[in-house]
């Protein structure tokens, strides 16, 4: 497993909102976008549409799916899954844990798909 990062308070990420914490920060390479969904949890995925060059943290969260602001394809925020055209390949997901109240992304370690 990696090692976690600290992304600071629950109340840091306004529901509906997202974060990028840039590939030198999380060691990956890529960004990656910590989305707070409106179900109340945070989930992560590479920050890339994996349709074409765009961030996913500008699109539009709506439940626990991310509209890509570009060509709208949309990605399930719980496993990655591609949604709809034009998009057809999965985005890389990453493990977030709430603990004691702080946001811990764990880059590297892909999530159990909780479809």
């Amino acid at each position: 497993m990696s090692e976690a990062i600290n992304l600071g308070s629950i109340d840091d990420i306004d529901e509906g909102e997202a974060k990028v914490i840039p590939g030198d920060e999380n060691g990956t390479g890529e960004d990656i976008a910590v989305f707070h969904a409106e179900d109340g949890n945070f989930y992560a995925l590479n920050d890339e549409c994996t349709h074409e060059t765009a961030s996913l943290a500008d699109g539009w969260i709506e439940g626990t799916e991310v509209e890509c602001p570009v060509h709208s394809a949309k990605f399930c925020l719980k496993s990655g899954q591609a949604m709809c055209m034009p998009a057809t390949i999965a985005a890389r997901t990453h493990k977030v844990v709430v603990q004691d109240g702080a946001v811990m992304l764990y880059p590297n370690c892909p999530v159990a798909a909780q479809v």
